[in-house]
């Protein structure tokens, strides 16, 4: 079955937000003060959301925030994709600076896209982070 990212709203990415990122939390916590003014997208397969990411622009800079893959999707691409996706647009739109609050167990993942760390290690409701950013 093929996957595709499509645009989507805010309100279509909080299921998936709230399951991976956050499923401790009220589905409430998983929402961002900014969710009104991000560009928010959505990998489907079969008609499902199974991966989504927010943009939030500020200039010539974009914030990855809230990124998810459903637990049983991942491994299978969809990330992968999506991250691809989202670098091709800010680079074809003009962006100067990709960043991202990144989980500690996904660094890997992002470096294989250029991001690098950038200082140090810091923590969100106990989870280990680390900003990591590209320049575009």
């Amino acid at each position: 079955m093929t996957m595709k990212v499509i645009p989507v709203s805010s309100v279509q990415t909080l299921a998936v937000r709230h399951q991976v990122l956050w499923p401790d939390k009220s589905p409430e916590f998983c929402k961002v003060a900014d969710d009104d003014s991000a560009l928010h997208f959505a990998v489907v397969k079969n008609e499902q959301i199974i991966c989504v990411a927010s943009l939030f622009p500020d200039g010539k800079t974009a914030r990855l925030r809230k990124f998810a893959t459903l637990a049983q999707f991942q491994g299978q691409g969809a990330g992968r994709m999506m991250l691809a996706y989202i670098l091709d647009l800010l680079i074809k739109k003009g962006f100067l600076l990709f960043w991202c609050d990144a989980r500690q167990s996904a660094c890997a993942f992002y470096q294989r896209f250029g991001l690098t760390v950038e200082g140090t290690r810091f923590y969100k409701s106990g989870v280990p982070y680390y900003k990591m950013a590209k320049r575009l």
